[in-house]
């Protein structure tokens, strides 16, 4: 394993918070500064996602959404603002990105996902956290974090229903998102919350809980914080409120990651 790289005095003091707690420490945190995440979709999930991704010291982030913003979007979608509507939302969460910390390496992506082009969206990440809000991105993301080896944290919210994963289906013993729907899905044909409706503040529950499942997989081993819970599917129920979780075993004859295809 690399040693992390020691945090400058500016650093030291910014994140001083996480630097106090015993399960994160010195070691946790400039971990976190040397780590790479690909943020999939910058929505509902993913827009309060990047905050806490970014207020929690991730080195580089690379941010991939080939939408634009709209009106209707600033309800839950938390970095934008009314100057941003006909934008990217790419290079508009990019502009937010600058101005909360410029010192993240960034970069972005507005070409659509596609099975074609995911691999190279999330070339050299550490960890993907898919935000999108189509089952057939995120079976593509999916296939692609297995056959890069790269660990998934899915998080998807509708109406007052949220749930977060953590998926490493690469590994022998765990399962994939994938294992967890199926292949039923492939097809972009589900319902949208344009049809459905979503609380804004259940999309920032579910972005926010996404956020700390992705920095428990990046301190794995590093950390006591460190637990990915790998193929534990966390739900959460904005009426009740409540949340229960349970987990999904590996399917052996998954497209995605079972045993035909190792």
């Amino acid at each position: 394993m690399v040693p992390p790289t020691p945090l400058s005095p500016a650093r030291l003091e910014r994140f001083a918070r996480h630097i106090v707690l015993p399960e994160i420490g010195g070691a946790g945190q400039a971990t976190l500064a040397g780590k790479h995440v690909a943020l999939i979709g910058l929505g509902g999930i993913g827009s309060p996602a990047l905050q806490y991704l970014a207020a929690a010291g991730i080195g580089t982030l690379t941010l991939v959404d080939d939408d634009v913003v709209d009106i209707s979007n600033l309800q839950r979608q938390t970095i934008f603002a009314a100057r941003d509507i006909g934008h990217g939302k790419a290079v508009s969460a990019r502009r937010w990105l600058a101005n909360f910390d410029d010192a993240i390496t960034v970069e972005i992506s507005d070409q659509r996902i596609a099975a074609s082009n995911v691999a190279g969206m999330i070339d050299g990440a550490d960890l993907v956290l898919d935000g999108t809000d189509n089952f057939a991105t995120r079976l593509a993301v999916s296939d692609a974090c297995v056959a890069a080896q790269i660990p998934l944290v899915s998080a998807a919210v509708g109406r007052f229903q949220g749930q977060v994963g953590a998926f490493a289906g690469h590994m022998p013993e765990h399962s994939c998102y994938r294992c967890f729907v199926g292949d039923a899905f492939d097809a972009e044909d589900c319902d949208t919350c344009a049809e459905d409706g979503m609380l804004g503040a259940m999309a920032g529950w579910t972005a926010s809980f996404g956020a700390m499942h992705a920095i428990r997989v990046l301190l794995d081993g590093v950390s006591a914080f460190g637990d990915p819970q790998w193929g534990m599917v966390h739900l959460m129920d904005g009426l009740k409120p409540a949340m229960r979780s349970f987990k999904i075993a590996k399917d052996s004859a998954c497209r995605g990651c079972g045993v035909s295809i190792a």
